[in-house]
């Protein structure tokens, strides 16, 4: 069976995840005793200020007028990659405005920092991207991420600050630390075949070519093939495709469980089988000096390319800015948006309109359109919560040491990634800050998102550290700080029939060459690639629609 570093040197792979039964109370962990030490804070997007989309009709009626000629409402990967790009197609930056309803932009891939390091929020890594992907790459090459192309081969050639450090990843497994996330210590024989069929499977299907021409799976998602003997998969669970095809291995149905999880916060009965298929199949990196199994990945996570997105352009950006009642006027469309800091509201009127924002968002920003700019467009989001916790140093069970992705099989979280592994003066006894990510895929997920904003900040640090506890014993005494954000929306699960259904394409359809839609949400897939393809897409719908004006 091969490892899985062998297997992405060849097909590419992408993440991780796994939610099980809680685990039993840990003395160390026990309320108001070790953890009285520990200082930090909760955090989360802002839904208190979105929550006023609920309610619009109470907020103050404008007392200004501002024209702009196209206002982008979203301040994520989608909004500012829009934004960037309609500069770069000409657009004076003095046109756009961009309104953003948290006090900072980039969505699901904001940062932090404290004086041990940066950290992320949310999304940490960009798998190398597949070089055909030519915008993207030169994103990137503006970005200083790829530094030059090797003239024989013609392909990248990545930052080595960027190109994650080793060790890269490991697995905590009957307690022993192995490298890899395939679990291989200790799998019987019989499911090390199973395992090595399935990527043999997915060998297959990166290679797959449909009838159209295009690649079986490829990101953008818009770049893959529509042919029916590929996308029927989108018809059925990943979980009835695995039955079906006779994997029954529960070391490869934990693994493939825990990629659902981490990529897109749902389990493989919640997700079709084409998205579980695309996850590993879709990975075609090349670069000069990377393979397709590496990334890149920075302390702040993306929250380094959210920053490169905001800087390549120069056109304002409002924060804390809930924008509502979006209407038609004689020269286009204006939207009412209310400052939090202010409060006070601006009648933004411009001559086209780019949302990108979560469809859920997206679905009240319409409602005094007629219903021809109607969305509907239902999306299983499932909450997360991200614990950044700053640690004096991090006790170490047997095996590969400490990487920068760090799973513990059959526990409740994705694990944890070092967010300063890419420091090249850390020594064994540095203060370090470790992210720890725990998805909450459930069946309601109404539900959940509630529970998840009824817990406690107390509540939370004791679950990361009581799992925790089982890897790194004693860990809860070297935690100096603990800072918890709960993603209460969390991000788009492609659930069956979601990608190819023909609701999602006809939601990102532009309304009369005035409104344009760009988010994650019309992908089916919430990864940086593709909110980056939306942006992009919009703006060029934008700017087609003002040629022919």
């Amino acid at each position: 069976m091969p490892s899985r570093r062998h297997f992405l040197q060849q097909a590419a792979l992408g993440g991780a995840g796994l939610l099980l039964a809680p685990l039993a109370g840990l003395e160390s962990c026990a309320p108001g005793t070790s953890r009285s030490h520990i200082r930090g804070s909760l955090h989360g997007a802002n839904h208190a200020t979105g929550h006023l989309l609920r309610n619009a009709a109470a907020l103050p009626a404008p007392t200004a007028t501002r024209t702009v000629e196209v206002l982008i409402v979203g301040g994520g990967v989608s909004g500012l990659a829009a934004r960037r790009e309609l500069e770069r197609l000409g657009m004076p930056p003095q046109d756009i405005l961009l309104v953003e309803l948290d006090e900072q932009v980039g969505g699901n891939s904001r940062a932090g920092h404290n004086p041990v390091s940066a950290y992320p929020w949310g999304a940490h890594y960009l798998p190398v991207p597949d070089a055909r992907n030519h915008a993207l790459l030169a994103f990137l090459r503006e970005a200083d991420v790829i530094t030059s192309t090797d003239a024989a081969s013609g392909l990248p050639i990545y930052n080595e600050y960027y190109l994650c450090h080793d060790p890269e990843e490991r697995l905590l497994l009957q307690g022993h630390w192995q490298s890899g996330l395939v679990p291989e210590l200790g799998v019987p024989a019989p499911e090390k075949a199973q395992i090595a069929r399935f990527f043999q499977l997915i060998e297959e299907m990166r290679q797959a070519v449909g009838t159209d021409g295009r690649d079986a799976f490829r990101i953008p998602v818009q770049e893959a093939s529509h042919d029916a003997r590929y996308r029927q998969l989108d018809a059925l669970s990943f979980a009835d495709y695995l039955a079906r095809e006779g994997f029954t291995s529960p070391h490869l149905l934990w693994y493939l469980d825990y990629c659902c999880r981490d990529d897109y916060g749902a389990t493989p009965a919640q997700v079709s089988a084409w998205a579980g298929l695309h996850y590993f199949a879709a990975r075609k990196g090349r670069a000069h000096n990377a393979t397709g199994a590496d990334v890149l990945t920075w302390p702040q996570g993306n929250g380094f390319l959210v920053e490169q997105l905001r800087r390549q352009a120069t056109s304002p950006i409002q924060p804390d800015t809930v924008a509502y009642a979006l209407h038609a006027t004689p020269t286009g469309l204006a939207a009412d948006c209310y400052h939090v800091p202010t409060r006070q509201t601006t009648r933004v009127q411009a001559r086209q309109v780019i949302l990108a924002t979560p469809l859920f968002s997206t679905e009240r920003l319409l409602a005094g359109l007629p219903a021809s700019a109607q969305r509907a467009l239902p999306c299983h989001r499932a909450p997360w919560v991200v614990v950044n916790l700053t640690v004096e140093y991090l006790p170490q069970a047997p095996g590969q040491p400490l990487s920068w992705d760090n799973v513990l099989y059959g526990r409740a979280s994705v694990g944890y990634v070092h967010a300063n592994h890419q420091s090249l003066s850390l020594n064994a006894d540095s203060p370090r800050v470790i992210t720890w990510y725990l998805p909450l895929p459930a069946a309601d997920p109404v539900a959940a998102r509630r529970q998840a904003y009824q817990t406690s900040y107390d509540e939370w640090v004791r679950q990361a550290l009581q799992e925790l506890e089982t890897a790194h014993p004693g860990i809860t005494a070297l935690v100096q700080r603990a800072d918890v954000w709960v993603w209460g929306h969390g991000m788009v699960a492609p659930t069956p029939g979601f990608v190819s259904g023909p609701a999602r394409r006809q939601a990102a359809q532009p309304w009369q060459n005035l409104l344009f839609l760009a988010h994650t949400d019309l992908s089916g897939i919430s990864i940086f690639e593709e909110g980056f393809y939306q942006g992009l897409r919009a703006a060029h719908e934008v700017a087609a629609a003002r040629q022919q004006a």
